[in-house]
């Protein structure tokens, strides 16, 4: 059992990294045949057609860098072309409800696709197979079907609140989003029935055999841009043709004696170390874990975190981000110090409403020392799939803010603000702690926590993404339902307003591989379906 460690939401993609480190691939190799999978088997998670963040600690190579692949707004985009349709702001701040939902359900809710060029582009610097090589397996999920997991059926049948579309419009308003997704009776997949996918399994085999330069300049891209023509979409031939990823270094803070490693803007990186800096300045163990004290203090620096994201954080392209001074040791001390006086920080809000979290992760490390931490998503997916392509398209348009003048506002070419951050904890100058989770604006507040767990209370893998989590994105404290009633009543009688979810597993879905000295253990957040899995 010396190959590796692969942890991530999918029991199916999990084993489809495992069986890749079992044939000789490293964890690149792993990582990427675990992604792959997770397009086939979780398909609104995630696809080729999406977005994400990739973090590469390649120890024999001594390389450690970023593969940034987050959606741009298509060139056709207008600052102010959706200024005067605004309803709500979601209250994680996290993205807008319009009037029509034009940024959410559609053609026009599409920015660049950029997963599957950095999928090949990985592999072929840091990889031991091809991406042909790590394609059959998806291919075969496609075409044979998988047993829906009640994560997929669950997603497929929400409705959120406060104007979101529901999701099983995703599914059908699109008629050949319809023909995939709906049976004849125009009724979903239920938990536990076999989903084909057909067409998406013979676009991986065209990709498979003239490669990813089909989908962004090819026979592929050239469907993909007759399709967004006739429906009107912003994307064009030339957003793919001229897409391109980036190659960042990683962001990096310390915390308890350990170096933390993790990505630049418009990830959200800043945040987990801004969140960290400022608790460095407490005795968080003697609070005791999930203690009123305890949740009162990091709530607060969670709120102080997301003001300051919301006014400053963005595409580092078209925005100046005061990054000294926002994880500035000075900074950190005086909002600790704001903490400390009992003052509360507001997170203002255009208005209330839903947020998304439809997104997924992928842990991996080899016997080599390579370690890989990977968030990819649809943001909230576009439903739309092109005829005969199969996989559906991203819909980060939705994100974006529509008024003008902002740090995340409309431009062409721009990304906007993601919380992935997938986060890589350094002990003594190794690697110790390889962490990530899906989950929308509480990505960061989940990984936070986990990484609390471990370096503050000594927490394993397991035990960290599993222990009672909560979440602040606006002024109400949400907490799961496993936080006891007593411990919610103490931060009443504090003036907190808080939110208690009938789920015992929310807020993020947290995967994490710890290494040892004693060994590696992983850990698979309970509230989704999957496993950490070593071989």
């Amino acid at each position: 059992m010396t190959h590796g460690m692969v942890s991530a939401p999918q029991p199916e993609a999990v084993e489809a990294g495992a069986v890749t480190l079992m044939n000789g691939g490293n964890a690149v190799d792993a990582a990427i045949a675990c992604a792959l999978v997770q397009t086939a088997v979780d398909p609104q998670m995630c696809g080729i057609a999406g977005f994400g963040s990739m973090h590469l600690y390649l120890a024999a190579e001594n390389k450690h860098y970023f593969i940034d692949f987050h959606g741009r707004a298509p060139l056709a985009t207008r600052p102010d072309m959706w200024q005067d349709i605004v309803v709500a702001e979601t209250e994680d701040g996290f993205g807008f409800i319009l009037e029509g939902g034009v940024n959410e359900l559609g053609y026009q809710s599409i920015t660049s696709p950029g997963s599957i060029k950095a999928f090949d582009q990985a592999l072929q610097i840091h990889g031991n197979l091809a991406l042909s090589d790590l394609l059959p397996t998806a291919i075969s999920y496609c075409e044979n079907g998988f047993a829906v997991r009640n994560h997929v059926a669950g997603y497929w049948n929400l409705t959120e609140s406060a104007g979101r579309i529901p999701h099983i419009e995703r599914l059908r308003h699109i008629p050949a989003t319809a023909g995939i997704y709906t049976k004849e009776d125009g009724t979903l997949y239920r938990a536990g029935e076999i989903f084909r996918n057909p067409d998406m399994g013979r676009t991986y085999q065209r990709i498979a055999d003239n490669g990813v330069s089909d989908f962004y300049q090819g026979e592929i891209a050239a469907e993909i841009a007759a399709d967004m023509r006739t429906h009107q979409a912003l994307l064009t031939i030339d957003d793919l043709r001229e897409f391109k990823t980036e190659t960042p270094d990683p962001l990096w803070g310390s915390f308890a004696g350990y170096d933390i490693a993790t990505n630049q803007p418009p990830g959200g990186g800043a945040m987990v170390l801004e969140m960290l800096n400022i608790l460095s300045n407490f005795d968080l163990k003697a609070m005791k874990h999930n203690s009123v004290e305890y949740i009162q203090t990091v709530a607060e620096a969670m709120k102080i975190a997301t003001v300051d994201k919301d006014q400053h954080m963005g595409d580092p392209r078209f925005t100046d981000i005061p990054l000294v001074n926002l994880l500035s040791e000075d900074y950190a001390r005086s909002m600790a110090d704001k903490i400390k006086s009992g003052e509360k920080t507001h997170v203002p809000r255009l208005n209330r409403g839903a947020d998304n979290k439809d997104t997924t992760h992928v842990c991996t490390v080899d016997e080599h020392g390579n370690c890989v931490s990977m968030t990819h998503s649809l943001g909230n997916p576009s439903g739309v799939v092109t005829e005969g392509l199969g996989f559906m398209y991203n819909g980060c348009m939705n994100v974006f803010d529509p008024r003008p003048g902002r740090v995340d506002s409309l431009a062409p070419g721009k990304s906007r603000f993601t919380a992935m951050s997938p986060t890589i904890v350094f002990k003594d100058k190794k690697p110790f702690l390889v962490i990530g989770a899906p989950g929308g604006t509480y990505i960061t507040m989940g990984i936070l926590q986990g990484i609390l767990n471990v370096l503050v209370f000594g927490m394993n893998a397991q035990e960290a993404v599993s222990a009672p989590r909560f979440c602040v994105t606006s002024d109400v404290i949400d907490i799961t339902n496993r936080i006891p009633k007593f411990t919610e009543a103490g931060l009443q009688a504090l003036d907190y307003t808080t939110r208690r979810t009938h789920l015992s597993y929310h807020f993020s879905g947290v995967h994490a591989i710890r290494l040892t000295d004693e060994g590696w253990d992983g850990g698979a957040d309970p509230g989704r379906d999957g496993m950490a899995l070593q071989v």
